[in-house]
């Protein structure tokens, strides 16, 4: 029978892989929406609260399965690893309940007004509740990664009698690496919504769109993604220098760097061998790794050799750093192509559609492997220098988690797989709707109007 540590860290891997999908989704979408709202109040024009209605429905979906992919996720440590909460909970309690306190339920509250109040109050009421809306998902994220990061960099507490009492709450919530990761990820849902919003709006014009709506879309998250980018290469090297200070054998693994060294090569590509500590077909730039990570071409970097027994796994940690970067560059790459063609006045390529096309999901993928770094580097600990994983973990027969791990993992198919048809679903069927006339226009004094009311005509044959 397979451990049982084992089977908890892949059933909690799954979980959180799963969940990660759609608050990486909704955090910046939130504010997405907010902007088509405040476009259209000061233009009047009809076409950006078509936007809005269109993207304020994926919203509701993706967050009504971020909530129940959070719920079942927090399930699991009263089941698969109690020794957290016992050790911890102190701290991780009332850091989860202000993250329900003060930003799920402003989010689930609000977000009805959001769907079904746009024609029922005052237009400056419902700029409001979208505006709330977007803030809760924010608090969300500050609340989650305040207690993720102080699992990387504990602090603010004493240990009494092998449990963490809280004596500094604010050292606890901006703990040394709070602010360095919570940027990392606010950014990273930027990237990934506007994407997403630019993948979609693709596929909407690929199919003989040829409205105002995804054009402006697709116009609107490409610049947003062209300006976030360079500013997540800045925010990821002041991440990785806090990361050298404060977790240098995450930082090791992530180079497999296995001596400690003086101008430490930048390895592009490796096998890394943990048990011969070595890499096999390593291509490296010399003395790269110490430039990027030091800011000095022979800057000084410990070797996983130093952490021997302490360090996490090298080759998940290595392999998931370069997917994330190399989706990173791509995503610059497409981001300013795009933007400069845009810019030129130009109509965007089929190739260029069938780029935006593919990299929908793109933020997805490297949301994804970047968490894998960060959660895989922190092993062997649960609670960096505290608590071990080994330690934590429950003591249930394996035979019943793992029962439960494929449970998960078939529902959570069937609903990866239910989410990304249904997105693709509203996106043809938005192609069938007519463009609101300019004679149209509806003002803050004619809120009354109804503008998603309009005729549809049959998709010609």
């Amino acid at each position: 029978m397979v451990d049982v540590l084992l089977l908890s860290r892949l059933q909690f891997a799954a979980n959180i892989s799963f969940h990660i999908l759609f608050p990486s989704i909704t955090i910046a979408l939130g504010w997405f929406l907010f902007y088509f709202k405040l476009r259209f109040n000061l233009s009047g024009h009809p076409v950006w609260m078509r936007i809005y209605r269109f993207w304020v429905k994926i919203f509701a979906l993706t967050f009504a399965l971020g909530v129940v992919t959070g719920i079942t996720m927090s399930f699991q440590f009263g089941t698969n690893w109690p020794g957290f909460m016992a050790t911890v909970g102190n701290i991780a309690g009332p850091l989860l309940g202000y993250e329900v306190l003060t930003a799920f339920f402003l989010e689930a509250t609000f977000l009805g007004i959001m769907l079904f109040g746009i024609n029922r109050v005052p237009p400056w009421v419902h700029t409001l509740a979208t505006l709330i809306v977007a803030v809760g998902t924010t608090l969300s994220a500050f609340w989650i990664i305040s207690l993720n990061s102080w699992m990387h960099t504990p602090a603010g507490f004493e240990m009494r009698d092998g449990v963490a009492y809280a004596v500094d709450w604010w050292a606890i919530v901006f703990n040394p690496s709070m602010p360095y990761r919570l940027t990392h990820v606010l950014l990273a849902s930027g990237l990934t919504a506007a994407f997403l919003i630019a993948g979609i709006s693709a596929y909407r014009i690929k199919r003989g769109d040829d409205k105002k709506a995804p054009k402006l879309a697709l116009k609107s998250a490409i610049f947003v993604a062209a300006i976030l980018m360079p500013m997540q290469i800045l925010v990821g090297d002041q991440h990785g220098l806090n990361t050298l200070e404060h977790q240098p054998q995450k930082v090791a693994a992530m180079e497999a760097a296995w001596e400690t060294q003086q101008g430490l090569p930048l390895v592009l590509f490796a096998v890394p061998d943990e048990k011969e500590r070595t890499n096999h077909l390593e291509v490296a730039i010399p003395n790269g790794a110490s430039l990027i990570l030091t800011h000095e071409l022979h800057g000084e970097v410990k070797g996983l050799n130093e952490f021997e027994g302490k360090h996490p796994p090298v080759a998940p940690v290595f392999y998931a750093f370069r997917i994330m970067l190399a989706t990173g560059m791509l995503m610059l790459m497409i981001a300013w192509l795009v933007s400069i063609t845009i810019l030129r006045g130009k109509e965007l390529s089929k190739p260029l559609l069938n780029s935006l096309m593919i990299m929908t999901f793109s933020g997805w993928v490297a949301t994804i492997a970047g968490w894998y770094v960060t959660e895989i580097g922190r092993q062997p600990y649960l609670v960096s220098g505290i608590l071990k994983t080994a330690d934590a973990v429950t003591t249930i027969p394996s035979g019943n988690v793992l029962f439960s791990l494929i449970g998960y993992l078939l529902v959570y198919a069937i609903l990866l797989t239910a989410y990304i048809k249904t997105l693709f679903r509203m996106a043809r069927n938005s192609v069938l709707i007519e463009e609101i006339k300019l004679e149209e226009r509806v003002t803050q004094k004619d809120f009354k109007l109804n503008v998603e009311t309009q005729t549809t005509e049959q998709k010609n044959s």
